[in-house]
């Protein structure tokens, strides 16, 4: 797409949280638009959003017109995405998509920017996928280490903000505080128990196998992205009472030995992280004082395990609406700009 100096872009789902995101973001990176178009469902039609200071309205996706697109970002949930990507592909577009409806066929690349920006060039469909958020994070800061020693197995617990289920979970989690401090009686309606000062292990459906479907897209997504079966990952994902910024635990099995010296040298040049890495009171990333509306992803709590030769342990967070989700797609979308 090189020739081109400047895109017509389409965001679907221009009104959810990822979306609002995506248009803030696409404003901030300053990204060669010539038209932007924000499509959302009939509900949302007519309504405005924020473009760079401008107010733009909100198109229905339904009854759009895909023709001239060249590129068009997604966040509108799985079932949208199976309808309407294809059609603005065949019209001409490069869709970058950040459901799960695509991540998973064999002839759709799944794509971290910093991990393997080449694979964004191969997209028989027109289709590019956006990671899982918690996957997209973890990656960032492991690729560096399977490229130096390799890395034979993860043990992974996630500690997952509620914004990873939109506004509604923000909503709830909002509500639920304040009723539980002014001794009110709650009903959970978004998640299936009480979120506000608690944490519950389940994240999207149980699989046969006893496992989440949040944990098994760590498993499936590792091994697609860093394009090695062999990789095995321990995935628990826990959803916490914060807002914004996913956090994991995260102990990795090298292949090689590798000290955490070297492990915080190689962090330290790789690109989209940001070692936070002291031993000393608040010498370490949380999601409320670094993570929340910033684009790294923060490393830290690096030292080796001393119950494994060969083994790494790691403390991981990053906004998972930003790098998680709308920043990857436009840092996508700048690859495809730049081809």
């Amino acid at each position: 797409m090189s020739e081109k100096k400047s895109f017509k872009v389409a965001v679907v789902g221009a009104t959810g949280a990822v979306g609002e995101v995506m248009l803030s973001i696409l404003a901030e990176r300053k990204f060669p638009i010539s038209e932007l178009v924000a499509l959302a469902s009939e509900r949302s039609a007519g309504a405005d959003v924020d473009f760079g200071g401008r107010k733009i309205a909100v198109q229905d996706l339904a009854t759009f017109d895909p023709a001239g697109v060249d590129i068009a970002l997604f966040s509108a949930g799985g079932g949208i995405s199976k309808e309407y990507a294809p059609k603005f592909a065949a019209a001409g577009a490069v869709v970058i998509d950040n459901s799960s409806a695509f991540r998973y066929d064999d002839d759709v690349p799944l794509v971290i920017s910093e991990v393997n920006p080449e694979a964004a060039k191969n997209r028989p469909r027109g289709i590019i996928a956006n990671p899982n958020c918690s996957t997209m994070q973890m990656l960032v800061a492991l690729a560096p280490i399977h490229r130096a020693v390799g890395i034979e197995r993860i043990n992974v617990a996630t500690y997952q903000s509620v914004s990873g289920g939109g506004r509604s979970a923000l909503e709830e989690l909002g509500k639920q505080t304040g009723q539980l401090l002014n001794f009110q009686e709650i009903d959970p309606q978004r998640f299936p128990v009480q979120i506000a000062f608690n944490l519950i292990p389940h994240i999207d459906d149980f699989q046969d196998n006893g496992y989440t479907k949040e944990e098994m897209k760590l498993v499936w997504e590792t091994r697609k992205i860093l394009a090695d079966d062999s990789i095995q990952v321990n995935p628990t994902a826990v959803r916490v009472p914060v807002f914004y910024g996913h956090s994991e635990a995260v102990n990795v099995e090298t292949r090689t030995k590798i000290s955490a010296a070297d492990v915080r040298k190689l962090l330290e040049s790789a690109p989209g992280v940001e070692v936070v890495d002291d031993t000393v009171a608040g010498g370490y990333p949380t999601p409320v004082t670094h993570a929340s509306g910033t684009d790294p992803v923060y490393v830290g709590r690096i030292r080796e395990d001393f119950s494994h030769p060969r083994a790494i342990n790691l403390w991981v967070v990053s906004d998972n609406i930003r790098k998680g989700a709308a920043l990857n797609a436009v840092q996508v979308a700048e690859l495809v700009a730049a081809e």
